[in-house]
């Protein structure tokens, strides 16, 4: 069982829409999914070659061509100098719209190691439309770094009339990551690196979804949020037979600089091991590390729908899951609010936590195309111990699910100070969600309603998980509800589903007595926190259920 206790660590702000708040990226699951030989390439891994070996004596060593240690270094002396804006590609392909570069494809011949037996290929994105800036590329192998020039012959142009005014070195916009991950015969794409700090991958069974980044630097800042970059790579080059492609990236930005490492090891779970060391130019009012983006539209606690939509559910993530150093774990069901809102959730060393599309069933989604249930959790993992912060969850309302508008990071309590570098490594798991399902029961669905004919709205949370299934069909389960300021619970009972065989939790929430205001503007009332968890004995037996209920 699992020792947890209702925490008393959770603050909510909720803000009205602002016309200074913009989306956050366009999601680019339709700009990932290109056709043909762009995605995948049947190229199966030579043998290596046997040779013999005839030398008594061992040659010194030489010395790699480029470690995390010169980067870190190069970073260190880049934020001692004024930040230097990126280069931008011509201004004919800023303006281009999106089927135009999409139209835009890498001509997979010219990727890099294409033919040469070894176990990852790699392509590039041209620049425009959103992305505006180019990217340095560099190649290791050996004691050698090579930069690698982005030409125009790289790409083919599609029905684009404007290919003969594309000068002769476009440069990148990013990369994308290609290998072997679901057949020997074939090259898939695995992961991808565009736009600011921004990158993804799959494992062997999904399809694109949400997004990681390197860095948040003030999110849901009133005065706007600064957008870092990954402004040069370097790509090792691997051995044949190797199972991990190891990345290097310069971060920069306004306010601070970055050396980031990636070792990228696809697979069913795809996993990047990540260092980063950070120097800052100027003080930074909030820090976000290893954050993540992602996008809900609207699921099964929406109510009232607010879309005219033949589907369901539309979501790339369902709920964010955190792990406390204490050992507990906490659900917090994603919502669209009607403005912008932002949950914390302090902690003294947090042990893990991500954002999880739990619901695996394509009836939850009912779309053939986008194929929801197939989008991967992302679980963060940190590397040593992080110390004291905070979790933010940053909720965006959004009318279309074309939007980002989840965003969660951790703020370390600490602030990173100019002159002193700040390490913070981690671990990226891109996953299904039952690989970091809590040990007690967890959260399968949150719905809420009107109660009828009575007063108040009424929350119905199914629990399920392998210790609630071995209890007695006798058993009784204590259900532990707790509501914050602003709010009452009038009942509350804990049964088995008896079509089911998981348990459900039903309790009504009334509002407290409100000012005249707030009644006759309800967006002027504060939201409401909740917490539930279900008891067996003495014993915790589920996560902790965690909501913000805005009349």
């Amino acid at each position: 069982m699992v020792s947890a206790s209702l925490p008393n660590c959770l603050g909510t702000l909720f803000f009205p829409n602002r016309g200074w708040m913009t989306m956050l990226l366009l999601s680019l699951p339709l700009i990932l999914a290109t056709e043909g030989a762009a995605n995948s390439t049947k190229q199966a891994p030579k043998p290596a070659k046997k040779t013999v070996a005839t030398a008594t004596r061992t040659a010194p060593e030489k010395a790699p061509a480029f470690t995390f240690e010169k980067l870190v270094a190069l970073a260190g002396k880049t934020a001692e100098t004024p930040y230097q804006a990126p280069q931008k590609p011509s201004d004919f392909l800023l303006e281009i719209d999106f089927d135009a570069w999409r139209d835009i494809r890498f001509r997979p011949e010219k990727a890099l190691w294409k033919g040469s037996g070894l176990p990852f290929e790699i392509q590039f994105f041209h620049p425009g439309f959103f992305y505006d800036r180019t990217v340095k590329i560099n190649i290791i192998a050996g004691d050698k770094i090579t930069p690698l020039a982005g030409t125009k012959e790289m790409f083919d142009y599609g029905k684009n009339i404007f290919a003969p005014q594309v000068p002769p070195e476009v440069g990148f916009a990013g990369l994308r990551v290609h290998g072997p991950i679901k057949s020997g015969q074939y090259f898939d794409e695995i992961a991808v690196f565009l736009g600011a700090s921004y990158l993804r991958a799959v494992g062997r069974n999904h399809q694109y979804g949400l997004s990681a980044r390197g860095l948040a630097v003030d999110t849901a800042a009133a005065e706007g949020e600064e957008f870092p970059w990954f402004r040069e790579f370097w790509i090792e080059t691997p051995a044949v037979g190797q199972k991990y492609l190891q990345i290097f990236a310069l971060l920069d930005s306004q306010r601070l600089t970055g050396a980031y490492a990636f070792r990228l090891i696809p697979g069913e779970e795809t996993t990047m091991e990540v260092q980063s060391t950070l120097f800052l130019r100027a003080p930074v009012d909030k820090l976000g590390l290893a954050p993540l983006t992602s996008m809900f539209f609207f699921g099964e606690n929406s109510s009232p729908r607010k879309f005219d939509d033949f589907r369901p559910e539309v979501h790339d993530s369902d709920g964010l899951q955190i792990l406390f150093d204490h050992g507990e774990w906490l659900w917090r069901p994603l919502q669209n609010p009607s403005g912008l809102q932002v949950n914390s959730f302090d902690s003294p060393n947090i042990r893990g936590f991500g954002l999880l599309q739990r619901d695996r069933d394509f009836g939850s989604y009912q779309d053939l195309e986008a194929r929801y249930e197939t989008r991967p959790s992302l679980w963060v993992e940190p590397i040593g111990e992080w110390g004291p912060g905070r979790l933010e969850l940053v909720l965006i309302p959004t009318q279309q699910e074309i939007h980002d508008n989840i965003v969660a990071y951790w703020v370390p309590a600490a602030a990173p100070v100019p002159g002193t570098p700040y390490r913070a490594d981690y671990r990226l798991r891109w996953l299904d969600a039952d690989r970091v399902f809590p040990p007690a029961g967890r959260v399968i669905a949150t719905r809420v309603g009107k109660a009828p004919d009575r007063e108040g709205k009424v929350f119905v949370v199914d629990f399920d998980g392998e210790p609630l299934r071995k209890l007695s069909a006798e058993a009784q389960l204590e259900p532990v509800v707790w509501a914050g300021e602003g709010g009452q619970i009038l009942e509350q009972q804990a049964f088995r589903n008896q079509v089911t065989g998981s348990w459900r939790l039903v309790f009504r929430v009334k509002l407290a007595e409100t000012s005249k205001i707030a009644q006759i503007l309800p967006d002027k009332r504060p939201p409401v926190e909740l917490r539930a968890f279900l008891k067996h004995g003495a014993d915790v037996i589920s996560e902790t259920w965690s909501y913000t209920f805005k009349p």
